[in-house]
């Protein structure tokens, strides 16, 4: 009787399931038969008893019928799970690529689309308390801006908002290095003020190599205690995209206005990518303290205001002869 309630209890325990560990991909290809499944599904960590697992999905009637495919399964999941995923076709993945430097809304906005979440609940989730504590965030960011990680996930059909946001800030977490943890020191900047820094730099940069340098900029800005005057903050005070920034946009009310405060904004301004993090922190060194975008998106640099006015003539300048070759009608 000891042998059958011992054996009893490792099937409780491995129907029970791990509902908070993270998803990991098996590959049934076409034609597997139950037993190559279950082989893979324990070299995955997803069963911990092959043996029985399989008796118990034969039990369940899956036998030859599986779905094929690539599937996101949890180490240690409950049996019916798996059985009703391989059976079902449930929990097949879904690529989903995030660009850098969206804003939160806009990521919102991007997995309803394309996932089916509710926006609604996205940003709900984004506002967990739980998960920005774990980041480090003060009671007073509102939330997990800026650690949404831009990047390509590989996602369960169905994930749910929760679930997402938090695989999103998992692998921020995991692209975040030792080094860059050490290097905070140096600048003698938090990793959210980095991390905002950043947000800034994308949003500016269209040419790549320039990043270093409007990382620079704004660097010895916020070192001079100059405001640093980047017109994407503003972008982000209306909350919304703006075809261009007038100057009666700068005056618009609101803290992430650089243009009327000193120093950086209370947190980031969208959701930079590793590029623009590592600009921001190891800007180039050099005493730039001024640029302004040329037609084609670079960024001409200067040290001294007397330059960037001349550096400003000059894009003007190549604006109005690029409208003078525009063919007629266009």
């Amino acid at each position: 009787m000891s042998v059958w309630r011992s054996a009893f209890a490792v099937l409780l325990a491995a129907c029970a399931g791990s509902p908070d560990a993270p998803r990991v991909a098996v590959t049934i290809p076409p034609g597997a038969t139950l037993d190559a499944a279950v082989d893979s599904l324990a070299l995955h960590g997803v069963i911990r008893h092959p043996g029985a697992f399989e008796w118990y999905a034969r039990m369940r009637g899956l036998r030859g019928a599986l779905k094929s495919g690539d599937y996101l399964l949890r180490p240690d999941a409950s049996w019916s799970d798996v059985v009703a995923a391989l059976g079902r076709g449930h929990g097949i993945e879904t690529r989903w690529t995030v660009p850098e430097g969206l804003m939160l809304g806009e990521v919102a906005t991007l997995a309803t689309a394309e996932l089916g979440v509710p926006r609604d609940s996205f940003l709900a989730a984004a506002r967990d308390a739980t998960l920005r504590s774990e980041l480090g965030l003060s009671h007073d960011v509102p939330t997990v801006e800026g650690y949404l990680y831009p990047t390509t996930y590989v996602l369960p059909r169905h994930v749910a908002a929760r679930e997402l946001v938090r695989v999103m800030v998992r692998e921020f977490r995991s692209q975040w290095p030792p080094e860059w943890e050490a290097r905070l020191d140096s600048l003698h900047l938090t990793r959210h003020q980095v991390v905002t820094l950043a947000s800034i730099v994308e949003a500016e940069v269209r040419y790549d190599p320039d990043r270093p340098y409007v990382s620079a900029v704004y660097h010895n800005r916020l070192q001079r205690g100059m405001r640093l005057e980047a017109d994407p903050t503003v972008i982000y005070a209306y909350g919304r995209r703006l075809k261009r920034v007038w100057e009666k946009n700068l005056a618009v009310a609101s803290p992430y206005n650089t243009y009327l405060h000193r120093g950086l904004p209370p947190g980031p301004i969208g959701d930079p990518g590793r590029a623009s993090l590592l600009a921001a922190l190891y800007p180039a060194p050099l005493p730039f303290l001024y640029f302004v975008a040329q037609p084609d998106g670079r960024h001409i640099f200067s040290v001294t205001f007397a330059d960037h006015e001349a550096a400003i003539r000059a894009v003007k300048r190549m604006r109005s002869e690029a409208r003078g070759r525009r063919p007629p009608g266009r």
